[in-house]
C-alpha cells in the first residue's frame, strides 16, 4: 500500500536569501468507495487505515449498521486512486439502491453531493447518557493528542481523530488530510474492536461542523472535545443529540457549549464554570 508520506524537493526563501532542501508533505489520493460493484464515492484521503475508513464510512452514512453486514472489503491498488471494494447481503444492497449518490468529494469535505437540505441537515443520532468526565481529564485527554499524531508530526498538514477513556488513556487515533476522514477511519476502529463508546469521549484538533457531530453521534459517543470553535448549527445538533460539545481546548481550559452536566465543575475555580 502506499506511503502516507512523501518528501519532495522545494526552495525556501527566507531571511533575505534562498535555499534548497526537502519536506515531508502528506500523500492525498483519490479513494473510491464501491459497494456490490457500483461506486457510491470518491473522496480525497490519506491512504493508510483504509479499512476502518471503509467500514466507518459505511456505518456513518448509515449504509450497514455493523461492521458485520459488509461480507467482505477488499482495497485494490489502481494507477490514480485507491479502491475500497466491498460487497454486502443483499437484503443491504437494496437500501444502498434507494440512498445512492455519486459523491466527488475533496479534502476535508463531509457533505459532497447531498442534494437535499433536509439530508445535510439531518437530526443526528441522540446518544446515552455516558459517564461524566472532570476538567482534568478533559485536559489530560488534550494533552495526550500530540505526541501520537506521526504523521501530522512530520508534515504538519494533516487532522486527527482519537478516543480516549479514563482506564486506557487514548485507545484509537486516526489521522487523514481530511478531518471527515480521520473520523470515520476512527468510527470504523472502533467498530471492528467493539469499543464501548460511552465510556470514553471522541477528540478532535478541528473545527467542529455539523456532519462531525452527526458521525460522533454516530459512534455513540456522549462526549466530544475540539481544538478549535464549533458552528452555530453544530451547537444546535449536539445539543438535539445529548452530546457534550466542548470545544476551543486548549492548555489553559476549554469552553462547554451544549449538556454541561456531564463535566464535573465542581473542580473549576469560581468564575470559570459559567455556560452561556
Amino acid at each position: 500500500m502506499r506511503d502516507p508520506v512523501r518528501t519532495v524537493d522545494r526552495l525556501v526563501w527566507r531571511d533575505n536569501r534562498l535555499s534548497g532542501g526537502t519536506r515531508a508533505i502528506p500523500e492525498e489520493t483519490a479513494l473510491a468507495l464501491t459497494f456490490n460493484g457500483g461506486t457510491y464515492a470518491v473522496m480525497m484521503g490519506t491512504p493508510q487505515n483504509l479499512e476502518d475508513f471503509a467500514v466507518g464510512f459505511s456505518l456513518s452514512e448509515g449504509i450497514v449498521k455493523s461492521p458485520e453486514e459488509i461480507a467482505s472489503l477488499e482495497i485494490v491498488d489502481l494507477d490514480d486512486g485507491i479502491e475500497l471494494r466491498m460487497w454486502l447481503a443483499d437484503e443491504k444492497a437494496a437500501r444502498l439502491s434507494e440512498r445512492r449518490r455519486h459523491i466527488a468529494g475533496p479534502t476535508g469535505c463531509g457533505l459532497c453531493g447531498i442534494d437535499s437540505i433536509a439530508e445535510a441537515v439531518r437530526p443526528a443520532a441522540v446518544v446515552t447518557k455516558g459517564r461524566s468526565f472532570t476538567p482534568r481529564e478533559i485536559m489530560t485527554a488534550t494533552a495526550s493528542l500530540s505526541p501520537l499524531q506521526p504523521i501530522n508530526i512530520e508534515t504538519r498538514a494533516v487532522h486527527a481523530a482519537a478516543f480516549w477513556t479514563p482506564a486506557a488513556g487514548i485507545v484509537a487515533l486516526r489521522e487523514d488530510v481530511g478531518r471527515h476522514n480521520a473520523l470515520d477511519k476512527l468510527a470504523g476502529a472502533l467498530a471492528q474492536t467493539k469499543t464501548v463508546a460511552s465510556e470514553g469521549m471522541v477528540l478532535l484538533t478541528s473545527r467542529v461542523s455539523v456532519e462531525m457531530v452527526q458521525k460522533t453521534a454516530a459512534i455513540g459517543a456522549p462526549v466530544m472535545v475540539a481544538v478549535s470553535a464549533p458552528t452555530a448549527l453544530a451547537v444546535g445538533i449536539a445539543e438535539a443529540a445529548g452530546i457534550t460539545l466542548v470545544a476551543v481546548a486548549r492548555s489553559d481550559g476549554f469552553e462547554i457549549f451544549t449538556h454541561p452536566d456531564r463535566i464535573n465543575t465542581a473542580a473549576i475555580a469560581q468564575g470559570t464554570a459559567h455556560v452561556a
